[in-house]
Parts: C-alpha cells; structure tokens; sequence
C-alpha cells in the first residue's frame, strides 16, 4: 500500500517498508513540506520535508555514492587504555575499534572520515586515533583535543600527523573552560587548521563574536545542538545563521539524538537543516554519522541515518555535495 500528494507538487511516496522520495525538476534550495491526506489516507506516515530538486531516492543504491563520514570516533581500549581519570567509560556497543569503523565504511560507501577525538574514554590522550589516521592508509584526517596554550610548533606536529583541527566541546567543559581559547583560535587561523566547535543551547554566543573577527576556519558539530521547542529565532541559532556571511564556518548535519525531543527520524529537528542550508548552502555543509553514538539514550544506526539524508536531500546532485564534494574540498582526501 502507497499513498501520494497531488501530482501538480513534488510528492512523497510512503511504503511500510521504506520511504522513497521523488521529486519534479524544481530549484533546489526551495524546501517543501509534502502534504498526506490523512482523512483519505488513515495509514499513512508522518510528512517529510524534502529540499526540491531533481531525482530519486533509490534506498537499495544510496549506500554506493561515495560519502566522507565528517564525524566519527574511534575507541579500542584493548589495544589504548583509557585513562584512568576520565569520568565516562565507553563499553559494550559504544566501543568502535579503527577495524569496525573500516568495515562500516565498506559496507556505506564511505571512502573517508574525519575523525573527532571523544572526551569520553581518552580525553586529550589522541594516541588511538592518531593509530588510525597513521594505518587508516590514506582514509582519515583528524580533529584533536589540544591545550589551549599550545604553541605553534605543537600544532605543527600534530598536523604534519594528520590532524586537521581542534576540538573545542562547551557541551562537556562548560564555556568558562574556554574563557582563553581566542588565543588558540589565532594559532589556528595562521595554520589554516579549523576550530571544530560543539555547543548546545546558548554557547555559541560567546564565540560567534571571535568567529567574526578571527580569521579562522570553524566546524561547527551537529546543527548547533539547537533547542527545538525555542524555534527557529532562538537567539544562538540565529547568531549562527548570521556566520554564514563569513564564508568560513561549515556545519555538520548530523547528531540528531543529542538535541531532538523526539526519536528517528527527528522531525523536529528538520527545520533548524533547512534553514541552515538556506542560509550556507550546501557549499558549507556536510554529512556525519557520529558513530558509535557514545552515550546514546537509544539505539542508533548507521544505514537509516544514510538514508534520512536521502529523504532530506532526494536530489543527487545535492548529496554529491553534502557527502562528497563539500568535505573533500574543506579536507583535501582525494585531489
């Protein structure tokens, strides 16, 4: 059984196995609501949103286009300890060793990932990722946890190791932790290394003005971890929309479960993905996984949140961007 909207608008097609997305030749930053006739229809699933544009959702193909996974972690504590201070240990299916990562990958079509190093398990100890940037022959890059007073010379090695930028995590410090870290953000700009920042709620206020006035490239992890029920207008998503006039901040669609209220596929988190596509393009966006979804108050997968890109983004030519072109140009994996 299948259900569509009038045939004059772009039209989402719902099965009880999967959801496929077709859309006419329609602009692609236009986002449309599909509309369901729930009277006419009584089975049918909830509306998606969909970005207009061309092509068609294949949910058996989407896993061969090539991706690159802009947020992954790596935890092996067989092979790299934890250590002993840190407060949160990672266990049973939290834990993601390089090899399993590597096999995830295969199994998605994803050629490459940056990988972030958790404060979970390791804290600032980047030894077991820094194992897989070094083996991963040529897959990963990666964004470390560094002293805030680190000087150049400690930024230079880490980067000649393939490390790509820093992680910067109020959501776990607190933003007083990172009262200094405009000093480091200079280091950073004159590396062209990227200051990768995960906030929540209001944090990002205290950045957005150092952003602005620091030459420096920033990642900015899982939507801006938005507070859904403030809407839109709340005043740090708003201030990020207002970044995107730099030219300089990307965003990471991605970690859906760390600021939805709900569960998959997190309608309420599409309105904060459309209006940052709006406001930066796909030219600044990108896709990730966050896998193995440390601290996860329910299951996630890896497959569905490959295909919720695809029912956000049916157009092939945007997901080239949103899983390929876009990260490659920002990380320099393939030339």
């Amino acid at each position: 059984m299948s259900y569509s909207t009038n045939a004059r608008a772009p039209w989402v097609e719902f099965t009880q196995s999967e959801l496929l997305v077709q859309v006419h030749r329609q602009p692609m930053a236009a986002f449309c609501l599909a509309e369901t006739d729930s009277a006419r229809h009584p089975h049918a699933l909830n509306t998606y949103p969909v970005f207009q544009g061309r092509g068609r959702i294949n949910a058996m193909h989407i896993f061969d286009e090539p991706k690159i996974d802009c947020h992954a972690h790596v935890l092996d504590p067989v092979k790299f300890p934890y250590g002993r201070d840190i407060a949160y240990k990672p266990a049973g299916q939290e834990i993601g060793t390089t090899a399993q990562l590597i096999q995830v990958m295969k199994t998605y079509g994803v050629r490459h990932a940056l990988l972030v190093q958790p404060n979970s398990g390791y804290g600032n100890d980047n030894s077991c990722m820094l194992d897989a940037i070094a083996k991963g022959e040529g897959r990963f890059k990666g964004i470390a946890i560094i002293d805030l007073q680190a000087n150049v010379a400690t930024l230079k090695e880490i980067q000649a190791r393939g490390i790509v930028g820093a992680a910067i995590n109020p959501t776990f410090h607190g933003n007083e932790y990172y009262r200094q870290a405009d000093s480091l953000m200079k280091r950073l700009a004159d590396l062209d290394m990227f200051f990768n920042l995960q906030v929540e709620n209001d944090q990002l206020l205290m950045f957005a003005p150092w952003i602005e006035k620091i030459p420096v490239k920033v990642l900015i992890d899982h939507v801006g971890r938005p507070t859904p029920p403030a809407g839109i207008q709340q005043p740090a998503f708003q201030a990020m929309l207002r970044l995107a006039k730099t030219r300089r901040v990307n965003v990471k669609i991605s970690g859906y479960l760390k600021f939805t209220k709900g569960s998959y596929p997190f309608e309420d988190c599409w309105p904060f993905v459309r209006t940052l596509v709006d406001a930066f393009t796909l030219d600044h966006c990108m896709w990730a996984s966050d896998w193995p979804y440390l601290r996860a108050r329910e299951r996630q997968d890896y497959g569905p949140l490959v295909q919720l890109a695809g029912q956000l983004f049916p157009n092939s030519d945007d997901r080239r961007k949103l899983f390929w072109d876009t990260p490659n140009r920002l990380f320099k994996f393939a030339q």
